[in-house]
């Protein structure tokens, strides 16, 4: 079952310090544009992917095609999809290994996040690490040593 318990979110967003933003957006006005600049005035480094905006800039990073084309591990993949475009994605993270799955306000695949669960993985679902830090009162991650 995802966990929406504050103590589990505080713990995800205090260790995470990589995301995969998926559903990456260059428009301005987008929420997975402003929860991408959030995050990373927050210190967090995101990734952004998105096959649409493959090799160009978003924020200052390179955007990604998919979670496989990423250079590095990241610590979660927050998925700013359809909740029926969201399996894929999950499928994939669970293949990488990706520590924890977050899906957006409004984005609920039980099924999933099931999977993700069952494969050891920690899921989020209906939140947004945006909203969650200043009412977790979450400080400003540290920048990697």
């Amino acid at each position: 079952m995802p966990s929406n318990n504050p103590d589990q979110i505080r713990d995800i967003l205090t260790t995470v310090r990589t995301i995969a933003l998926v559903g990456a957006s260059e428009k301005t006005n987008r929420p997975s544009h402003e929860v991408m600049e959030y995050l990373q005035a927050h210190g967090y480094r995101i990734l952004p992917v998105n096959p649409r905006l493959a090799g160009k800039t978003v924020l200052g990073e390179t955007v990604y095609a998919d979670l496989n084309s990423l250079p590095e591990p990241v610590d979660m993949v927050d998925l700013f999809l359809a909740p029926e475009r969201t399996d894929a994605i999950i499928d994939q993270a669970i293949d990488l290994n990706i520590p924890v799955v977050w899906l957006q306000i409004g984005v609920i695949n039980e099924e999933g996040a099931a999977r993700a669960e069952a494969a050891g993985l920690t899921v989020v679902m209906d939140r947004c690490p945006k909203q969650e830090i200043p009412r977790l009162g979450i400080p400003r991650v540290a920048e990697p040593s």
